[in-house]
């Protein structure tokens, strides 16, 4: 496994991270919450997978408090605390999401953000949190109100660094200035939409990231498995039951198929299975610092580690580009 530091800290972490929306199955309420997917494996499911991360030296492992309401959390942190030092590993979590139907059960005001993230330490069964990212933007709260918190639980000891995900980069910029100028804590990493079927975030974010520093990491980086297998291949529960994938890439379809066979062209030529060149052109794109990879699977963790190895000529970069076309920004809520 190889190592990086996120931006510009001196916090190293393995160029992939497992992403871990598909651990803990909380159970069924009469009103389902975000977070809950057909696909989540239960605890016991779930823990082989953590096991290889471990192995295979991953020691970047992404949650939120809103996965499966709260059980992805508590999964990982139960399985990391029996199986690490809490010092070996890095354990980013994020906050925005409804938690509970009532005024306050989501966003990013001060009164939520200290209550879900004393709520995900607890289920993390950790004293801190080395990344705290805010999940989404909050339009209902104004982001000096979100960045002092935030600044403020840096500065208690219970958050190391701060991350931002999913939006606008003149949010982005905003909140960077408005750090500097009050001396608040700065985002560190942006975690965004971004693989060869979703391009947006070439336009303004990528290079934003590049300017100021900030590690970028990725999520849905084989585009919620589109970009492993055929477009006309067999389906599976996931594509079948993902309403929030289906919104991502419906309208563009009849383009994304050309770049899927694309793809296909250039994974037949190396030999090697689809993801492994998807991954590999994003981890080959300058900015990016470690891929959120989900894992199933066992060979999902395996090819995503096979692509690190896995170093694209200018041609097949281009090749695999080419055929891309706008999309509609889509993701940022």
């Amino acid at each position: 496994m190889d190592y990086i530091n996120l931006g510009r800290t001196g916090l190293k972490v393995s160029r992939i991270c497992l992403g871990c929306m598909t651990y803990g199955k909380a159970p069924a309420t009469e009103k389902p919450l975000p977070g809950r997917h057909a696909w989540t494996l239960n605890e016991e499911e779930s823990r082989p997978y953590l096991r290889q991360a471990l192995d295979m030296g991953i020691n970047f492992f992404d949650t939120a408090n809103v996965y499966a309401s709260g059980d992805s959390e508590r999964v990982v942190g139960r399985f990391l605390k029996a199986n690490m030092r809490r010092e070996s590993v890095v354990i980013a979590t994020k906050v925005h999401g409804v938690m509970r139907e009532e005024p306050n059960g989501g966003g990013l005001s001060r009164k939520a953000i200290l209550h879900e993230l004393d709520e995900s330490l607890r289920r993390l069964e950790t004293d801190y949190v080395d990344l705290y990212q805010i999940h989404r933007w909050d339009p209902e709260t104004s982001i000096e109100e979100t960045l002092e918190v935030l600044h403020d639980v840096v500065k208690a000891g219970k958050v190391r660094y701060i991350g931002a995900s999913s939006m606008y980069a003149w949010q982005l910029a905003k909140a960077l200035y408005l750090a500097d100028r009050r001396g608040w804590t700065r985002f560190v990493s942006m975690q965004n939409h971004y693989n060869l079927l979703y391009r947006e975030e070439e336009r303004e974010m990528m290079g934003l990231c590049l300017e100021e520093g900030i590690g970028v990491i990725p999520w849905s980086p084989l585009a919620r498995g589109r970009l492993a297998r055929p477009w006309h291949g067999q389906s599976t529960l996931r594509l079948e039951t993902d309403a929030f994938g289906k919104s991502l890439y419906s309208r563009t379809e009849e383009a994304d198929h050309k770049v899927i066979d694309r793809l296909g062209q250039a994974a037949e030529q190396r030999g090697v299975p689809r993801a492994q060149v998807a991954l590999a052109w994003l981890l080959a794109k300058p900015g990016v610092t470690a891929p959120i990879v989900g894992a199933t699977k066992p060979h999902h963790l395996a090819d995503a580690a096979a692509a690190l190895d896995l170093h694209l000529t200018a041609s097949e970069m281009k090749s695999l580009e080419e055929l891309y076309v706008p999309h509609p920004v889509l993701g940022f809520s």
